[in-house]
Parts: C-alpha cells; sequence; structure tokens
C-alpha cells in the first residue's frame, strides 16, 4: 500500500467536506436566522469545488481506488453545476413553504460529496461508500418538508426502497468479487481477459449489481419510487434529484461496465439494452395520462434514461459520448422546467395540475415561450437539443447493431411528444386560467440560461461535443 494517499486529486471532495462543516457550524450557532447565509454558503462552496475540478490534475490515489480522469471531470462540473442551481431554486422556495432549515443546503453538498466519490470510484468497495453517503443524505433531504405528510412519506419510500436497491448492489457486488477475486476495477478486468463470455455466477453478480445502479436512476423495472417520491418531495428537491444523482448514477453505470466489464460485454449488454427499451416504453405512455406534472416529468425522467442507456447499451466509444452529451442536454431542460413548475405559485399557494398552466401565453408570454422550448426540446423535436441528444445515443446503437432498439427508441419518442405537446397546447391555446405570481429573480435567470441553451444548442454544440468525446475516450 501507498505510504500516504495523494489527496491533491480529491481536493474537489475534501472542498466540500470541509465546507459542508463550516455551513454546518454557521447554522447551528447562527440559528435559523442564518438560513440565507448558508444556502448561498452552500453554492460557494458547490462552485469552489467546480473549479477546483477544472483546473486539477488527473491520476489515481487511495491504491487505485478514487481516479481522476477525463471522464470523471466532465460529469463532476454536471453534478456540482446541477447542486449548486437546487440550491439556488430551494432557497426562497423554502422561506415561502415555512420548510426554510440551514441543514437542507448542507444536506446537499453532502449529498454531492458522495455523487463525487461515485463519479470518481474504480472498486466495487468506493462504489458502495459513495453511493451510501449519497443515499443518506437524500432520505432526509426528501423529507425536509416535515409538516408535509407527502413529503415524510416520500421520505419514507425512498429509504425502504434504497435500503432494498444497497442489498442488492452489494449482493451482486460479493458475487463478482467471488468469481473474479478483486473488487478494484482494474483486477477485475485482468481476472475477465480473454474470457469472451461470463460464467454463470457472474452473470448473476452483474445483474444485481446493474439493478442496484439501475434503482438510482430509477430505470424500468426499478422505478416505483420515482413517481411517488417525485409528487411528494417539495419542487426544488423534486429538481433536485431529477438532476445530479442520476447523473452520478449513471457515471457510476458507465464506468462499472466499460472498464471491469468490458471482456465480458456480450453478457452485460443484454441487460442493459433490456432496461434501456422497458424504461423507454414506460417513461413514453405511462405519462400520457398524468395530470399531476410533477408525476408527469417522473415518469419523463424515466424515459430519458432509457434513452441515455440505448447509447450505453452499445458498449463503444460512441455510445458512452452520446450518453455524455444526453446527460448534460438533460440538465439544461430539466433544470429549466422545474424553474417554471416552481414559479406555478398564486396567492393561495403552490399549484401542480397540468391545466393550471392554460392560457399562460396570455398571462406570461416569456415564461410560456421557454417552457414550450423545453418542452419540445424533450420531446426531441428539432433543432433543439433534445433532438441532438437523441440522435447521438440512436447513431451509436445503430452502429453497434442494435437497431431495434433505436428503432423502438425513435417510436417511443414519438409517443412521448404527446404529453410534451399537450402542455404546449394547454399553454397557448386553452382559455386563460388565473395568472401565476411573478417569477423569482433567480428562477427567470436559470430558466433564461436553460432556454438560450436547448434553444441555440447547434451553435455550442461542437465544444460540448468535444469535450463529451474527450472524456469518453479516457474508458477505453
Amino acid at each position: 500500500m501507498n505510504a500516504l494517499p495523494d489527496f491533491a486529486l480529491a481536493c474537489p471532495e475534501l472542498t466540500l467536506g470541509i465546507g459542508a462543516v463550516v455551513l454546518l457550524m454557521l447554522g447551528a450557532f447562527g440559528g435559523e436566522k442564518s438560513t440565507s447565509k448558508v444556502s448561498w454558503g452552500a453554492v460557494i462552496v458547490l462552485l469552489i469545488a467546480m473549479l477546483a475540478v477544472v483546473v486539477g490534475r488527473e491520476g489515481s490515489t487511495f491504491d487505485g481506488a478514487f481516479v481522476v480522469d477525463g471522464f470523471a471531470r466532465f460529469l463532476k462540473v454536471l453534478v456540482l453545476a446541477g447542486s449548486a442551481l437546487a440550491v439556488v431554486m430551494a432557497s426562497n422556495f423554502a422561506k415561502a413553504e415555512k420548510f426554510a432549515r440551514f441543514e437542507l443546503p448542507v444536506l446537499i453538498v453532502l449529498a454531492t460529496l458522495g455523487m463525487l466519490m461515485m463519479v470518481s470510484a474504480s472498486d466495487l468497495i468506493s462504489v458502495y461508500l459513495g453511493i451510501e453517503l449519497q443515499s443518506l443524505a437524500l432520505y432526509v433531504v426528501a423529507a425536509i418538508h416535515r409538516d408535509d405528510a407527502r413529503s415524510t412519506e416520500a421520505g419514507l419510500k425512498y429509504f425502504v426502497l434504497g435500503a432494498l436497491s444497497s442489498g442488492m448492489l452489494l449482493y451482486g457486488a460479493s458475487l463478482i468479487y467471488g468469481f473474479t477475486g478483486h473488487t478494484d476495477f482494474v483486477g477485475i478486468a485482468s481476472a475477465l481477459a480473454g474470457e469472451g463470455r461470463a460464467s454463470l455466477g457472474l452473470v448473476f453478480g452483474i445483474v444485481f449489481l446493474s439493478a442496484g445502479i439501475a434503482f438510482k436512476v430509477s430505470a424500468v423495472p426499478f422505478h416505483m419510487w420515482t413517481p411517488d417520491v417525485y409528487e411528494g418531495a417539495p419542487t426544488p428537491i423534486t429538481a433536485f434529484f431529477a438532476a445530479a444523482p442520476k447523473i452520478a448514477a449513471m457515471a457510476v453505470f458507465i464506468r462499472v461496465v466499460i472498464e471491469p466489464l468490458h471482456a465480458v460485454q456480450q453478457d452485460w449488454q443484454q441487460i442493459v439494452a433490456f432496461i434501456a427499451l422497458a424504461s423507454m416504453i414506460l417513461g413514453a405512455f405511462a405519462a400520457i395520462g398524468q395530470k399531476n406534472i410533477k408525476r408527469l416529468m417522473a415518469y419523463s425522467s424515466i424515459g430519458h434514461m432509457g434513452y441515455a442507456l440505448a447509447g450505453l447499451a452499445a458498449g463503444n466509444e460512441a455510445g458512452v459520448q452520446g450518453v455524455l452529451i444526453y446527460l448534460a442536454t438533460y440538465l439544461a431542460m430539466t433544470v429549466g422546467a422545474f424553474a417554471c413548475i416552481i414559479s406555478m405559485r398564486r396567492a393561495g399557494g403552490m399549484v401542480e395540475d397540468i391545466n393550471e398552466l392554460a392560457g399562460l401565453s396570455r398571462t406570461n408570454l416569456p415564461m410560456a415561450f421557454l417552457l414550450g422550448m423545453i418542452m419540445f426540446s424533450l420531446a426531441g423535436i428539432p433543432p433543439f437539443a433534445g433532438f441532438f441528444a437523441k440522435y447521438f445515443v440512436f447513431q451509436a446503437a445503430v452502429q453497434a447493431g442494435l437497431y431495434w432498439l433505436a428503432v423502438i427508441g425513435v417510436l417511443a419518442s414519438v409517443v412521448g411528444a404527446y404529453y410534451y405537446l399537450r402542455i404546449v397546447k394547454v399553454m397557448f391555446f386553452d382559455e386563460p386560467a388565473e395568472g401565476f405570481v411573478p417569477m423569482a429573480l433567480e428562477l427567470k435567470a436559470i430558466l433564461g440560461v436553460s432556454g438560450l441553451f436547448v434553444i441555440f444548442f447547434a451553435f455550442i454544440s461542437g465544444p460540448i461535443g468535444a469535450a463529451a468525446a474527450a472524456a469518453a475516450k479516457t474508458l477505453f
């Protein structure tokens, strides 16, 4: 073993850990009056960590259990951006809904620390540690609104099902260790080199490990928690759940199947393809009858994780590049959509029914226009960002010979376009409902940047595609 790990490689993680402790002390001594300071302090800590990711060097430490490469840096930036935006969106909302507590931004910072560990994990043990650090914070975050029965129910459901998924992941990891003799990814890859096909026991291990990770990305058939938690949790928390944790879990999924299990691709490819297929289909059809916009976004996210997994199923460099581009566009579309959902407020409080958006174009045209553009993008309609994201993952699937998966994905996109376009129809063609209270300044900024990203993605796709290609190349 190395005498002393290279802690400089973990500078972003150390920043978040130390920052969380400082913010916790600030909140504990300052009381509830310090909530706003803690929230903006959390945003600053997350931005400093992002800067540390960008300027930091690459390498591995902790005997190879923690690795910093182009892949990890790309996804860490997305995770930190998603977490920072969630803290910003939650600040004023928590005050309005009377559950503002300084613990919320601290928990988000700690959850983000777990996510960064997940992204850099290169050992089954470090994968589990990162997932549990993230999950323990998220269980509390989901139930942070203690006076709301729906929020408490959401936290309890997520906790129970999360514990089940962790058990499945651990069982799968133990089977992989038993049949390869290693927990580190390099050792597993060496043990499987030249095998071609996995043994029956190893296949079971891969299945259970994939099931545990699939729960974290809410992929079918491990999606059952998603609609209830999305609906029950406070809306900014739902936005957080929909963005950063899913990106981190997808990073784990990619690294686990590409690095240690690449030699037995034929075995895990079938598993990933099935999960992708089921997620695309369920996400397309289950959202059609939804009236609550947060539940609709839950099924939408299930479908989008299916599209991303279609790129991963290809198992090649183009597929991973497509997934990374997809995650970047998914983050932008998700935070923009939830900035609008958080703004669905009248004098009597929050509303979540889709019909409450009726005639929004006549009461708040900028919000209706940008939300409409985001819905077009989520539907995959050109020339918006969502179209290019789906194009890259389906193209990778076709290159890998998975024609049937690409065809079904396109058909699922056509079906899914119905419920996105229904929202556009409600906003622009229905009789106006009562207008919402004015959007908060920070929500206007988030919606504006997200809308510009979605609309003009074709002009900035070059640098993003190049960064995603460089990140994907480090895994092969």
